[in-house]
C-alpha cells in the first residue's frame, strides 16, 4: 500500500513540475507569445506618430519586426528618407536598433518642408546601426510571408505602402491583420459635426479601398475615438518630467514640431490620434465601444457605411472610458522600453 502511495505521490509531483514548466514557457511577455508587428507610419508630419512609436516600443505585447515610412500620395510631402531618419534616430534613443527600418515606396526626397526635420538634419541614415531596407514594401511582404504567426500591420498613415504591397503580393492578407487610424464614421475632428474626409484616407483613398477589400481582419480607430485624445494636467506633467531617453527624444521632437520660440514645451499634448491604433492592436479594447460595420471608401476620402457593398470592419466608434485609456497610455509611456 505504501509503495502505491509513493508512486501516486511521485506521479502528482511530476505532473506539478511539468505544469510549472508549461506555465513558465507560456508566461506573458515571452517572445513566443508576443504579437508580430509591422508599424507603417508617416512619422515626421504630425507629432502623434512619434508618440505612437514610443507607445509601441513600450508595449510588451509586441514583437516589432519592421518599421516602415509611409507617405501621403502628394509628392511634395513624401520624403520617405526623412521619415526613415526620424524612425532610425528614435530607435537609437530607445536602444532598439535590432528593429529594421524600411523606406516607403514614394519619393525619397520630396519637396515639402516637414516640421521635425531640424531634429534629424545632422543624422545620416547610413549610420543607423541596424538594417535599413531601401525597398521597404518588399521587406514588408517578406516579413509577412515568412512569419510563422500572423503579423499585425499597424498603419497610421495614408496606407500607400499597403496599397503597393497588396498589388505586388495579394497573399499577404492571408497571414496578417490590419489595424489602422483611419476614417470618420459618425463625427468629424474634435468630436464635432458630421463625418469628414479624414486626412489619412483623403491622401490616398484608392489605397484604403484596397486595404478594406483585402480578405484580412480589419480594425480601425476613426476620428470618433482618436480625434478627441490629448493629455494635460498631471498626466502630461508626469511624461514631461520623465528622464527616460526615449521620452526625452519624443519631447524634443514635440518642442521642435510645435514651433516653440522660447524653447519651452507646450503645456499639453496635441491630439494623439495614432496612439489609439497601438491600444487596439495590443488589447481587447475594453475602454472602447466597438462596432463591426460594412464600410467603403469614396474617391473623395469619405468612410461610408454601405450595407450592400461594404467590407466588414471593426471600428472603435466611441469611448466607454476615455480617462482610463489616458491612464493606460501614460503608464505605458513611463514604463521601461521593451528589450528584444
Amino acid at each position: 500500500m505504501r509503495v502505491l502511495q509513493r508512486i501516486s505521490f511521485l506521479v502528482v509531483l511530476l505532473a506539478l513540475l511539468a505544469g510549472s514548466r508549461v506555465a513558465a514557457a507560456a508566461k506573458p511577455g515571452d517572445k513566443s507569445e508576443k504579437i508580430p508587428v509591422i508599424y507603417d507610419t508617416d512619422i515626421g508630419g504630425d507629432i502623434d506618430d512619434t508618440w505612437a512609436l514610443c507607445l509601441l516600443l513600450k508595449s510588451p505585447e509586441f514583437d516589432v519586426r519592421l518599421i516602415l515610412s509611409d507617405y501621403p500620395k502628394h509628392p511634395a510631402y513624401q520624403k520617405t528618407e526623412f521619415r526613415a531618419k526620424v524612425i532610425g534616430k528614435m530607435l537609437e534613443a530607445a536602444g532598439r536598433t535590432d528593429i529594421p527600418v524600411g523606406l516607403g515606396a514614394g519619393e525619397k526626397e520630396g519637396r515639402g518642408k516637414q516640421r521635425q526635420e531640424p531634429w534629424v538634419e545632422d543624422y545620416r541614415l547610413e549610420d543607423y546601426p541596424g538594417t535599413v531596407h531601401e525597398d521597404g514594401v518588399g521587406a514588408m511582404i517578406e516579413t509577412i510571408m515568412e512569419s510563422k504567426k500572423p503579423v499585425t500591420v499597424i498603419a497610421v498613415g495614408p496606407v500607400s505602402n499597403l496599397g503597393v504591397a497588396l498589388k505586388r503580393e495579394p497573399k499577404i492578407a492571408e497571414n496578417a491583420r490590419f489595424v489602422g487610424m483611419h476614417g470618420s464614421i459618425y463625427v468629424a475632428y474634435g468630436g464635432r459635426g458630421d463625418p469628414a474626409a479624414e486626412f489619412n484616407v483623403k491622401c490616398n483613398p484608392e489605397a484604403l479601398q484596397a486595404v478594406f477589400a483585402a480578405p484580412w481582419e480589419k480594425t480601425i480607430t476613426p476620428l470618433d475615438t482618436c480625434g478627441i485624445v490629448h493629455i494635460g494636467g498631471e498626466r502630461y506633467k508626469k511624461v514631461r518630467e520623465s528622464n527616460d531617453p526615449l521620452i526625452r527624444a519624443l519631447l524634443e521632437n514635440y518642442r521642435i514640431w510645435s514651433g516653440s520660440k522660447d524653447g519651452k514645451l507646450p503645456g499639453a499634448s496635441s491630439t494623439l490620434f495614432d496612439t489609439v491604433a497601438i491600444y487596439l492592436a495590443a488589447t481587447d479594447a475594453a475602454f472602447c465601444k466597438m462596432e463591426t460595420l460594412p464600410l467603403t471608401v469614396s474617391d473623395e476620402g469619405m468612410t461610408v457605411i454601405d450595407k450592400e457593398n461594404g467590407h466588414q470592419v471593426k471600428a472603435a466608434v466611441a469611448w466607454k472610458d476615455l480617462d482610463a485609456y489616458k491612464d493606460w497610455m501614460v503608464e505605458r509611456l513611463l514604463s521601461p522600453t521593451v528589450r528584444p
